[in-house]
């Protein structure tokens, strides 16, 4: 009976350790892992982030969010994207020359550099872009419910230019980026402190 108590009593604070451990990843925060370049170069391929499920979604923020449904390429469910908001519910969005307009103001995209804005993000409205999508055809602002989102690498980013809107009810939360060791304070700023 001694040894069984014994054993009892490390079991049952490592399970409940594990419990609380789910409950938290189910519920509060999640990890997440950046699959390709498309956030660089404040995010890389494979670089780890936390992810804050309940955390405001605010303009240039940096979400997580379940892409199957969303982009059609993505086929398999809990296929996870990193991108950042430009557009929240009742937006306009438009680019010019590399310069993005939210409800017809430039928006401040020194989380970039000048080439990155200039190439590859081209001249568009969500109306010309809508055109080309399965969802949403002819929207002229981001749906109720919705976010209209890009990558920071937009020469080779995959993001709502080609496919649309992210439903509310695919993200994720909202990504941090706290492991000091796999990049530096530059670049958490440009994840981290850029929502408004």
């Amino acid at each position: 009976m001694k040894v069984f108590k014994g054993i009892l009593s490390w079991i049952i604070p490592i399970v409940v350790g594990l419990l609380i451990a789910e409950l938290l990843r189910m519920f509060v925060l999640t990890v997440a892992k950046v699959d390709g370049p498309s956030m660089e170069p404040n995010l890389i391929n494979n670089e780890r982030l936390l992810v804050f499920r309940h955390s405001k979604v605010k303009h240039l923020s940096v979400i997580v969010f379940d892409a199957h449904g969303v982009d059609p390429s993505a086929t398999q469910p809990n296929t996870d994207y990193v991108k950042r908001v430009i557009g929240l519910p009742g937006d306009t969005v438009s680019s010019n020359d590399g310069n993005i307009y939210v409800n017809g103001k430039a928006i401040n995209q020194k989380f970039i550099s000048q080439k990155e804005r200039t190439t590859g993000t081209g001249n568009w409205d969500l109306k010309s872009l809508s055109k080309s999508w399965s969802k949403n055809t002819g929207a002229v602002k981001v749906p109720k419910g919705e976010y209209f989102v890009l990558g920071d690498h937009r020469s080779v980013s995959n993001d709502g230019r080609y496919w649309g809107f992210v439903p509310k009810k695919k993200v994720v939360g909202v990504a941090k980026t706290l492991f000091f060791w796999q990049t530096d304070k530059t670049k958490r700023n440009n994840v981290n402190n850029l929502g408004y």
